[in-house]
């Protein structure tokens, strides 16, 4: 038999590799601030100064946008993608086994009991969104309701509580937020180089080598930063996915709910309005995209439903 899976050390870790991630970004981000003022200053000078107080300050500018941002986020993120996928909010007469199972699982999770919410569409998914336990919402689709039975439904609702638990939601708003600042920067930059490299270029070579060699390394980080921010996204969303299912039969004590319930997600998880490519690593599973044991790891929102399904079955009772 498996060994009993050790939540809290679990959730601990992953909370602390997540603070890292949302440091290493930060880092990025204002490493690229830096390389944006350092080649300002140099093209406002005749030198290519070792130490650039411009720099310095386009890095501390970047970092403070990136945490501001974020908070902005933090603060109307969840009303943002509440919206977005025209999610209803219910009382319990309106389905009370759903209400019923969430209130059953807020206990579990000792979390207060979140809203809960329902997409009017065939598809079959979930999501969690909040910035903290106390201000959360659970939401699901009808055809989620319509297809699975308590226990399916009680795996899938304890895994969205999970993430409420873990805090998931409030990590997953800022490192999101965060990808997609370094990713419009480096857009911006890339554009406004190639729009004035003729002129650059000429001024450049009055300057020397060094400034040439500094706009060169300035647009490989530019290229490369908002594909490895998006590595870092795509990373921490998976091992939440991970978490979440563990931490599901935490609360249920029954693997073969939320089994039975990633099988049929995994047959009719397609699109439907209201979601995107900004939202798509929320769900249970990805209603945009569909991920296999073939597909690139480094480019999935989430892992592949039949290692999820392994995993499952290979946990301790």
């Amino acid at each position: 038999m498996a060994a009993t899976t050790d939540f809290v050390s679990a959730q601990k870790v992953n909370r602390r590799n997540t603070m890292v991630l949302l440091a290493a970004l930060t880092a990025l981000a204002a490493l690229l601030g830096y390389l944006i003022g350092w080649v300002l200053e140099t093209e406002s000078s005749n030198t290519v100064p070792l130490l650039s107080k411009g720099g310095v300050a386009a890095a501390g500018l970047m970092a403070a946008v990136s945490v501001g941002w974020s908070t902005i986020s933090l603060a109307f993120g969840d009303k943002m993608v509440l919206a977005m996928a025209n999610a209803k909010q219910i009382d319990k007469a309106d389905a009370p086994q759903l209400y019923n199972v969430v209130e059953e699982m807020a206990i579990a999770a000792g979390v207060p009991m979140p809203k809960v919410m329902v997409l009017e569409t065939d598809a079959l998914n979930a999501f969690a969104t909040g910035n903290k336990p106390g201000n959360g919402t659970i939401a699901v689709t009808r055809g989620l309701l319509n297809a699975l039975n308590r226990d399916e439904l009680q795996g899938v609702v304890a895994h969205e509580m999970s993430h409420l638990a873990n805090l998931d939601t409030r990590y997953m708003v800022v490192v999101g937020v965060t990808v997609g600042l370094i990713a419009l920067v480096c857009d911006m930059l890339l554009r406004s180089l190639a729009w004035g490299r003729g002129n650059r270029s000429s001024s450049s070579d009055k300057k020397g080598g060094g400034a040439v060699i500094l706009i060169i390394l300035l647009i490989v980080v530019a290229i490369l930063a908002p594909i490895a921010a998006k590595f870092v996204q795509m990373a921490v969303s998976r091992q939440r996915e991970y978490l979440a299912d563990a931490t599901s039969v935490q609360f249920t004590r029954n693997p073969t709910g939320l089994i039975s319930a990633l099988g049929k997600l995994a047959e009719k998880a397609e699109p439907f309005p209201g979601v995107s490519r900004a939202t798509q690593h929320l769900f249970i599973v990805n209603p945009v995209q569909t991920f296999t044991s073939k597909s690139s790891a480094l480019l999935a929102t989430h892992p592949d439903i039949e290692d999820r399904i392994a995993r499952l079955r290979n946990l301790g009772a």
